[in-house]
């Protein structure tokens, strides 16, 4: 894909999907009034979903995209779904109002919003994923973002908002993930592939040793489990730079926790999975089998506790 195609697709998502929204919210809400004036009890249907092997026979290939059954919010039957209820339109009508604005909001944000309601930050997790459920979009479309980790460098240069990130005039300096995808453009990059490191440690390790320099590669961390910021970002650059990307984690449940996510997206955002999951990625390391291969001393090794 060309760059300029890239750039317009970008720019052009907005504003439509905006008004698009706040179409739904406003019929949503409606459907609501009218249970209620003509003595209905509202009722709200919302897919959920679970991890599935979509290629059995062939290599893993575990996807959580297919919706398998419905939670339905109905106050007749469960009277303690009215306070979900009310936190479910209290969240939409901030984001309603986020929309009509043009303005941004982290989780967090909502939270403080009215922490009375909500009690947990969690609630609004929960409900802000309900949400895009229920209007088939993704969280940043909600104008809802999250307060970006990943960071990244190497052999590449791209626009966010106008700004040039220049990566590769200093390939071995971090820079921050662009938290909006949607105001990148004008990627650039002579790298020959992706790396992926679970930890900040390994990436600063890799930085102070000048790896960049030895290696026409782009190196990525979100220190530790990954945002959607970088998850998103990832996913946009083996898109639009068609480079093979590898993944270095510990070889611990942790570990494979991070890198599953990365390759096959998580089941919480399962309904975003198509726009963050990176099924290309090919394990690097660190291996199980890898201890006794290089001979690695046993101070490598850290014993499990119960949890993993």
């Amino acid at each position: 894909m060309e760059v300029g195609m890239a750039r317009r697709k970008f720019a052009m998502q907005p504003e439509p999907q905006s008004r698009l929204l706040l179409t739904s919210v406003r019929g949503f809400v409606r459907s609501l009034v009218e249970d209620i004036s003509n003595g209905r009890s509202p009722s709200i249907a919302l897919e959920r979903y679970r991890t599935y092997c979509s290629d059995p026979l062939g290599n893993c290939a575990c996807s959580s995209d297919t919706p398998f059954a419905k939670d339905f919010i109905s106050i007749d039957k469960h009277p303690q779904a009215a306070h979900r209820l009310a936190g479910l339109l209290r969240v939409l009508s901030i984001v309603q109002q986020l929309l009509q604005q043009n303005k941004h909001a982290s989780k967090r944000d909502i939270f403080y919003m009215d922490p009375a309601l909500f009690v947990d930050q969690a609630v609004v997790d929960h409900i802000i994923s309900d949400i895009c459920i229920l209007l088939n979009c993704s969280r940043h479309h909600l104008n809802v973002v999250p307060v970006g980790k990943g960071l990244v460098m190497g052999w590449l240069r791209f626009k966010e908002s106008g700004r040039t990130v220049s990566c590769i005039k200093n390939p071995n300096t971090d820079y921050p993930i662009p938290v909006c995808l949607e105001d990148v453009e004008d990627i650039v990059s002579v790298a020959q592939y992706i790396l992926v490191v679970e930890k900040e440690t390994v990436f600063q390790r890799l930085a102070n040793d000048k790896f960049c320099d030895r290696n026409r590669c782009i190196v990525v961390t979100g220190r530790g489990y990954p945002d959607v910021p970088t998850r998103r970002f990832l996913r946009y650059l083996v898109e639009q730079l068609c480079l093979p990307v590898y993944c270095l984690v510990d070889s611990d449940p942790y570990g494979f926790d991070i890198l599953t996510t990365y390759r096959f997206g998580s089941t919480q955002m399962a309904y975003d999975a198509k726009l963050m999951r990176v099924p290309e990625m090919r394990w690097l390391g660190v291996l199980p089998s890898d201890f006794e291969e290089f001979n690695l001393p046993d101070r490598c090794l850290l014993n499990l506790t119960p949890e993993g």
